[in-house]
């Protein structure tokens, strides 16, 4: 085979793999912006396949790509013998996020748990300004729940999540609040690790209800200091964890302590 034949035909076998690769990124780009304009909304069942290639005019098997990559990244979810459907907003981005958390570096960990701290710490003094009587009767009815279900983790479990999600919205900022679903799915189960030791979910609750109690008085300094104190706590624990030191329950692991007890004060 001449040199010149060689130059000619190398093009010619990469090409069709090219243009398919293009027009999979156009088809997701365009329903990327379905998705973040609310064309689609969360829950909303999309159009059939046969449907989308007609309004898209593309193949079968650049959508199938297309819609593969979507789901991947937590924007859409096929479930069987039903359809496609749009996950929430919080959802979008997780998987990939989490995958790469998980099998991380401790630096990438420690940079996960820093971006929680100057969250919810921030929310936190936020809500002290910005929350409602119904915002605080959600915020107590969550602490209500984490104390009625000390003695069942996944109960508890739920009632926390709920709790700083509680909070949250208290803040009132609905960027913040989406960032803070984002992170709490990724450290999902990593606190379910953690609250299964001795002695974690009693240390969680108090300093729940230092949160709480902070709120419910308008002291913003406390409440960021309270928050600041429970989410190093767990970023010691989600650590550890993480590296096998802790021991499950009828164990008795050293917990961290990071110094005095907030009380909140009026102010």
């Amino acid at each position: 085979m001449s040199r010149a034949h060689e130059m000619k035909a190398g093009p010619s076998r990469a090409l069709p793999s090219t243009i398919r690769t293009t027009l999979t990124g156009d088809i997701f780009r365009k329903m990327v912006t379905y998705l973040i304009r609310g064309d689609w909304k969360p829950g909303d069942r999309i159009p059939p396949e046969r449907e989308l290639r007609l309004q898209l005019n593309v193949g079968r098997a650049s959508l199938r790509e297309a819609l593969k990559a979507l789901e991947i990244m937590g924007m859409l979810e096929t479930r069987l013998g039903s359809g496609t459907y749009v996950c929430e907003k919080s959802e979008f981005l997780s998987r990939p996020l989490l995958w790469a958390i998980a099998s991380g570096s401790v630096a990438e960990t420690n940079e996960l748990v820093e971006a929680r701290e100057l969250l919810e710490v921030e929310m936190a003094g936020l809500a002290t300004e910005r929350a409602s009587t119904d915002d605080l009767k959600e915020i107590g009815l969550q602490l209500e729940e984490m104390e009625k279900s000390v003695d069942d983790v996944e109960r508890f479990l739920q009632a926390d999540i709920a709790f700083h999600l509680a909070v949250g919205r208290a803040a009132h900022n609905n960027i913040l609040m989406n960032a803070l679903h984002l992170i709490r799915n990724l450290l999902r189960n990593w606190l379910d690790t953690t609250l299964r030791m001795e002695g974690v979910i009693p240390r969680v609750l108090s300093e729940h209800q230092q949160i709480f109690l902070a709120i419910v008085k308008k002291n913003r300094s406390a409440a960021r200091e309270a928050m600041q104190e429970h989410l190093e706590d767990m970023a010691d624990f989600l650590r550890a964890s993480k590296n096998g030191v802790l021991e499950e329950k009828d164990h008795h692991p050293a917990l961290p302590h990071h110094g005095k007890q907030v009380r909140a004060e009026p102010g």
